[in-house]
């Protein structure tokens, strides 16, 4: 049922989680007008949760939702991208945390690529949607879970390598 992964999941020190079924965001991946791999960001609104951070288009996955498909819907929903302008590569679960009633929450980041920067339209969750160098990403006031898998995620990402199509 559409929504019905909205809501906090306590942890066992009382910290609180978005997604009830977990969660799950997108690592849009596309080469540069000079070739250098670029990435989605979205400067998330400042009401929103660690609102005024840099992090990917993501939220609460629902019931009947894969990983990858919660992803996706987010980045449409947050940044107006569909799934046919993108390729699904792989995911990574980049947090686990114990709950407090036996549960288990997890953030999955789906990394997946476009041919190139695509058009984006923000929702009011994003002040901000901006393709990034992967070199300059960490130069970003980053949303601390963002920030601490980057480094993980970003050698994932390299796994991937740019598929390239020659047109005549």
């Amino acid at each position: 049922m559409r929504g019905d992964g909205d809501g906090w999941v306590e942890a066992e020190d009382g910290a609180y989680f978005w997604g009830l079924h977990g969660a799950a965001g997108l690592l849009l991946r596309a080469p540069g007008a000079d070739g250098v791999a670029t990435v989605l960001l979205q400067h998330r609104a400042p009401w929103s949760h660690q609102g005024g951070t840099w992090s990917l288009p993501g939220g609460a996955r629902d019931s009947h939702e894969t990983v990858e498909e919660a992803a996706v819907r987010e980045a449409e929903e947050e940044a107006g991208l569909s799934a046919d302008q993108l390729v699904v590569r792989g995911a990574v679960v980049t947090a686990s945390v114990a709950g407090a009633k036996g549960s288990c929450w997890t953030y999955t980041t789906v990394i997946a690529e476009a041919p190139a920067p695509l058009e984006t339209v923000p929702n009011r969750e994003s002040s901000e949607l901006r393709w990034v160098a992967e070199d300059e990403v960490a130069d970003l006031p980053l949303h601390p879970g963002f920030a601490a898998s980057w480094p993980r995620l970003r050698t994932a990402a390299a796994a991937y390598p740019f598929e390239v199509t020659d047109e005549a």
